[in-house]
């Protein structure tokens, strides 16, 4: 039974999230993992002339994807980040347009190289729904990727999550999480011709390591 997301409060916690995220001097930065400089870099996207990535959050992928020529769109949920994303990338030619990700691939009539999520949306959004919408914007021939930290064993399925600790405000959303297997199969059938999901080791042994997943149509 799916889980009762509640967009506008939501909303809330990811303006929230921008106030502490987002930095004026942040520069242009590509990263799969949690641990920078650490695993593979944009080649997994397989050099796209166009991209768009859900839940952009600061938007420092898509301006360095921007540097290299490609052209950007990134969708956050947030207000506030798309603001302070948008202006600040914006001379870079990156687009970053404020929505529910499951309403705004619905509506959105673009067609993209590459779709890709780094923590992003891909983590909070039932894959179920968000899938088979990621596969009708992707050109063929088009790839799918997303990280996130691998599901903690024995808990699959979505998570609940609280923003901020354990006092204040009840602030919270969904995550999902799953078995590498499970993650595949959820691809393949949302129309996907390849999904691989593998587990990319922290650069210190006994760290959290980060789910890498990327699909093709």
């Amino acid at each position: 039974m799916p889980v009762p997301h509640d967009i506008a409060a939501e909303t809330e916690l990811w303006d929230a999230y921008a106030e502490s995220a987002f930095k004026d001097d942040a520069v242009p930065s590509f990263c799969w993992t949690q641990y920078a400089g650490h695993g593979p870099g944009p080649e997994l996207l397989g050099g796209p002339e166009s991209v768009l990535e859900v839940g952009c959050g600061t938007g420092r992928a898509l301006a360095h994807l921007a540097q290299q020529g490609v052209k950007a769109t990134g969708v956050d949920l947030s207000p506030r980040m798309v603001r302070l994303a948008g202006e600040k990338w914006a001379p870079l030619g990156v687009r970053i347009e404020q929505g529910e990700i499951l309403e705004w691939l619905a509506a959105d009539e673009g067609r993209y190289d590459a779709v890709y999520s780094v923590f992003g949306a891909a983590w909070f959004t039932d894959p179920t729904r968000l899938f088979p919408l990621v596969r009708e914007r992707l050109v063929p021939g088009g790839v799918f990727v997303l990280s996130q930290p691998p599901a903690i064993p024995g808990a699959y399925g979505p998570q609940g999550m609280y923003k901020g600790g354990f006092a204040g405000k009840a602030m919270f959303t969904y995550r999902y999480s799953y078995k590498p297997a499970v993650w595949e199969r959820h691809l393949l059938r949302s129309g996907f011709t390849s999904a691989e999901a593998t587990v990319l080791d922290a650069p210190t042994p006994g760290h959290i390591g980060t789910l890498i997943i990327r699909a093709t149509v």
